[in-house]
């Protein structure tokens, strides 16, 4: 039997199929290449280019291929986007994946792990948050992720869908072969760009917002490497497979780092000054996002392996070095 990753190839995505099929895992991925990168797939994978709004596509992939399980993660994920352009995200991650649990149901397939984000919380009540925290997002993107969850719900209670949803934040760093590693066009993700600077990409860094009620000012996110992400997905499908019930967890290292904090980390991996400016605030940001992790370490029996920001800036600062044009070099 096989494992369907949508977006596979796109970041989180390819990283996790690499970790499937190095597991010896039959992996399927589906992927418009949207933000993806057909070279980012493991070549052992079986690649379908197809967008998961296309019914009839979902349909043929299905019935060519024996799924077992679904990971999914196609779906855009850019905060500032998801403001200014609502729509896109509604179609692309809302109606992508009704149309997904529509053929799963169809062909019956009836696991599922997803992609979810701690977006869905928006200004935390408390930090570390916990998976019992009230979800009110404060913008598009953790807006339709939470709806997403909701409906995965709804189809569990009507057609028997086991699913995990996977709520974390700031995904960073690369495969430690320094083979895939992230890129996206435009960059919007935090460690790559500044990393843009010492790769002589940029003149100097701007850090969205300085007056945030945190204790330097600039935002707090808990960043967690990629790949240790991808082991918590194959956990979590491997927990579904073993009959697990439905269920929410929280992925993050329980400490948050501030932006000016992840600028300095950089620094002393790169060994380059990286200027770096305050300016306005990005709309949607929610101050302070650290999750706690503590229920898919008992649970999942996760247990990620970089847990230090340097550790996890050195496996991205390989990657970017040697890929400066991403894919394209």
């Amino acid at each position: 039997m096989s494992i369907l990753v949508t977006g596979g190839a796109g970041y989180i995505g390819a990283h996790t199929v690499w970790e499937l099929a190095e597991a010896g895992r039959d992996v399927v991925v589906a992927d418009n290449l949207s933000t993806g990168f057909r070279a980012a797939v493991h070549p052992k994978a079986r690649f379908y280019a197809l967008d998961i709004r296309d019914r009839a596509a979902l349909d043929g992939l299905f019935e060519a291929e024996r799924i077992d399980g679904v990971i999914h993660f196609a779906a855009s994920s850019q905060v500032a986007e998801s403001m200014a352009d609502p729509l896109k995200y509604y179609d692309n991650n809302l109606h992508g994946t009704m149309v997904l649990l529509s053929a799963m149901v169809s062909h019956g397939v009836k696991r599922l792990v997803f992609s979810s984000t701690a977006a869905v919380y928006g200004e935390p009540e408390r930090v570390p948050i916990l998976e019992t925290d009230r979800t009110v997002p404060t913008n598009t993107y953790g807006e339709t992720k939470l709806s997403m969850e909701r409906m995965m719900a709804w189809v569990s209670r009507a057609h028997g869908l086991s699913y995990v949803a996977l709520r974390y934040f700031n995904a960073c760093g690369a495969h430690p072969s320094g083979l895939i590693g992230e890129a996206h066009d435009p960059e919007t993700h935090l460690i790559p760009i500044i990393l843009q600077v010492p790769n002589g990409q940029r003149e100097k860094l701007t850090i969205y917002g300085g007056d945030y009620p945190t204790p330097d000012g600039t935002c707090v996110r808990d960043y967690i490497h990629v790949t240790d992400l991808a082991q918590a997905h194959i956990l979590a499908l491997d927990y579904l497979m073993a009959g697990g019930a439905n269920n929410v967890f929280n992925l993050g290292n329980g400490a948050g780092f501030s932006n000016r904090e992840v600028v300095a980390a950089a620094r002393r991996v790169t060994g380059h000054s990286i200027p770096a400016v305050i300016g306005p605030r990005r709309a949607g940001d929610p101050s302070r996002l650290v999750a706690s992790s503590e229920k898919a370490r008992s649970v999942l029996g996760w247990d990620p392996k970089f847990a230090d920001l340097e550790a996890i800036i050195a496996t991205a600062w390989v990657w970017h070095k040697s890929h400066p044009r991403g894919y394209g070099a």
